[in-house]
C-alpha cells in the first residue's frame, strides 16, 4: 500500500516553502521539498531580470549524502501554456532516480509556472532566432541551481549530473559546454528548440542555426553526454538529431547518441511516457562515469 503523505512545515527563512515527506512504516523513503532560489539572468533585449526561482527537490533522508541530479524541463509553445505549467517535479522520473542514488533539484525556470515573470527565455522571432541568447539564460539558472544544490549538508560536493527534456535538453547540452559547479556528466533527452509539432512538424525554426548551436556547444563542452532520441519525434523528426550529434562531435564533443523506439504518435515524449525505453541506458551511462548504485 502506497504510504500516505503529510506536511511539514519548514523554517529557512527565504528558501524553503514546504516539504512533504512520504512514510514507510518506521523509516523515511522519500522527501519532497521546496526552496526559492534568487537567480540574476540577462535576455535576448538586454535586460537584467532577477527572480526567486522555485526548485523542487526530491531525496531519500536515510542517506547522509547524495550526488546531485538537476532535471531541466521543456518549453511550451504558448504563453498561456507556459504560465499554467505549475510547480514542475517529474515525480516519476525523479522517484527513478533517487533510487539510483541522486538527490535531484528540478527547477521550474524564469518565465514558467510557479516561478513566473517575463519570457526571460525567449530567443525572438521564428525567422531571426538567437538560440544562444535564450539558452544562456536555462544555462545561468542550472549554474545557480548548481551551486545551490552543493552548500545544502546532504550533497556530497563535486558529484552532479544535468539532465533535461527538450528545451532542457538542448540547455543541458549548453552547459555541458561551460563550467558548471560539480557536474560530471549530462543527458539529453530529445533536446532542440523551436519546433511546433502540430503546425510544421519535423521542420523547427531555422534549423540551420540549431545546428551550429549544438556544433559550437562541442568546441567547449568537456563531460560525457548521453543523447536520447525516438525516430517518431515530431519535433524534430529522425534525421535532424543525427545531424546536430554528429556536428556537436566533429568539433570535439564527448556523446553518445541512442535511438530509442518510436513512441506512441510522438517519441518526443519518451521521457515521460515511456521509461523502459530509456531506464537501461541511462543506467549504464551513470555507472561508466562513476555513479555507482547506492548501497541497501
Amino acid at each position: 500500500m502506497r504510504p500516505k503523505p503529510f506536511l511539514e512545515i519548514c523554517f529557512v527563512p527565504a528558501l524553503c516553502l514546504f516539504s512533504l515527506l512520504f512514510l514507510t512504516h518506521a523509516r523515511a523513503a522519500i522527501i519532497e521539498e521546496v526552496v526559492k532560489l534568487p537567480v540574476t539572468v540577462h535576455t535576448l533585449s538586454g535586460q537584467t531580470v532577477t527572480r526567486d526561482v522555485v526548485v523542487t527537490i526530491l531525496r531519500d533522508d536515510t542517506r547522509a549524502k547524495s550526488p546531485f541530479l538537476i532535471l531541466n524541463h521543456g518549453r511550451p509553445g504558448q504563453e498561456t501554456e507556459r504560465r499554467a505549467m505549475g510547480r514542475l517535479a517529474y515525480r516519476k522520473q525523479s522517484e527513478w532516480f533517487v533510487a539510483q542514488g541522486f538527490a535531484v533539484f528540478v527547477p521550474t525556470r524564469i518565465g514558467y509556472g510557479v516561478t513566473g515573470g517575463e519570457d526571460a527565455e525567449s530567443t525572438g522571432s521564428c525567422f531571426m532566432k538567437n538560440y544562444p541568447a535564450g539558452i544562456e539564460v536555462a544555462v545561468e539558472q542550472i549554474k545557480s541551481v548548481a551551486r545551490y544544490a552543493q552548500t545544502t549538508p546532504f550533497i556530497t560536493p563535486g558529484r552532479g549530473i544535468i539532465i533535461g527534456q527538450s528545451v532542457g535538453g538542448i540547455s543541458t547540452i549548453a552547459a555541458s559546454a561551460r563550467a558548471v559547479p560539480g557536474v560530471r556528466a549530462a543527458i539529453n533527452f530529445a533536446g532542440g528548440h523551436g519546433s511546433d509539432p502540430i503546425r510544421t512538424p519535423e521542420n523547427p525554426c531555422r534549423a540551420d542555426l540549431l545546428t551550429d548551436a549544438f556544433a559550437n556547444y562541442g568546441r567547449t563542452s568537456k563531460i560525457p553526454t548521453l543523447w536520447l532520441y525516438s525516430p517518431n519525434d515530431r519535433h524534430w523528426g529522425p534525421d535532424l538529431p543525427k545531424t546536430w550529434f554528429a556536428r556537436f562531435k566533429a568539433n570535439g564533443g564527448n556523446g553518445q547518441f541512442i535511438s530509442l523506439p518510436p513512441f506512441d504518435d510522438d517519441g518526443h515524449r519518451s521521457f515521460i511516457g515511456n521509461s523502459k525505453a530509456w531506464t537501461t541506458p541511462v543506467l549504464q551511462f551513470l555507472r561508466q562515469n562513476g555513479f555507482t548504485a547506492p548501497e541497501q
